[in-house]
């Protein structure tokens, strides 16, 4: 899904993931494109708050880097990578622009590695959220609309992109929560390691953002991950039209 990188070979993994915009152009048929352009305002949205998200939670704690570079709001041209929003859209998997923070900045009672985790779990958080309010947005409109509305043009593409939000948050949040460098789990899971682990992280982090990258060029990622998702996506709608239909 999206993840941000810094320092790691770049030049080189900016040319392999050229190339896979690329393939992914050249082998979408018409129906796929069709799908890419119902799809692109439920990943706008998702990376939007995903990041504002990250950029709220540091702002709450104390640290105002991200209000001082424009990250504070919800216009989608403050949070948009252009390569990893082409990247998400032609290969599922992307990155918007990385929100900076300074955690020396942070002015709670709790430790800095708190503070840091926190703000990295209020991406995927938010995403969850979102599938949350789609998925009731979703069922209300099919438990309370009219036939008329839900079989109709209109009724069919609101359904159709709520649908998509449910899936695209799902997904989002769920990838991001691996803990690999450089998605948003391993940023979490670092800062509740000792010294000693976290030194290690650092030393080894080129490796390890290797290996993220080998498992998901090679589609391992997508068979653990695709499973959760759709368990997740499932859950969710079961849950939602279960406490609908106690007040209907």
């Amino acid at each position: 899904m999206f993840f941000g990188y810094n320092g790691v070979n770049q030049r080189a993994i900016n040319i392999v993931l050229a190339i896979i915009i690329l393939m992914g152009i050249f082998s979408m048929s018409s129906a796929e494109w069709l799908y890419l352009l119902l799809t692109l305002p439920a990943v706008i949205i998702a990376v939007t708050f995903h990041e504002f998200a990250h950029a709220f939670a540091a702002d709450r704690l104390g640290d105002t880097t991200p209000r001082n570079q424009g990250r504070l709001t919800l216009n989608p041209l403050s949070h948009l990578d252009p390569f990893g929003f082409l990247l998400m859209m032609f290969a599922h998997i992307g990155w918007g622009k990385p929100v900076q923070i300074n955690p020396n900045n942070f002015n709670t009672n709790k430790s800095r590695s708190f503070c840091e985790a926190m703000v990295s779990l209020a991406g995927p958080l938010m995403n969850f959220f979102l599938a949350v309010i789609s998925c009731v947005a979703y069922l209300l409109i099919v438990a309370f609309a009219s036939s008329h509305f839900t079989t109709g043009a209109i009724g069919n593409i609101i359904l159709y992109l709520l649908s998509i939000l449910i899936t695209v948050n799902i997904g989002l949040g769920v990838f991001n929560l691996i803990p690999l460098p450089p998605l948003d789990g391993e940023k979490i899971f670092r800062n509740f390691l000792p010294y000693k682990a976290k030194d290690w992280l650092d030393r080894n982090y080129q490796t390890l953002y290797t290996v993220f990258m080998l498992l998901w060029i090679f589609g391992v990622l997508e068979i653990i991950v695709s499973p959760v998702i759709s368990f997740l996506s499932n859950a969710l709608v079961s849950g939602v039209s279960l406490i609908i239909g106690l007040f209907i």
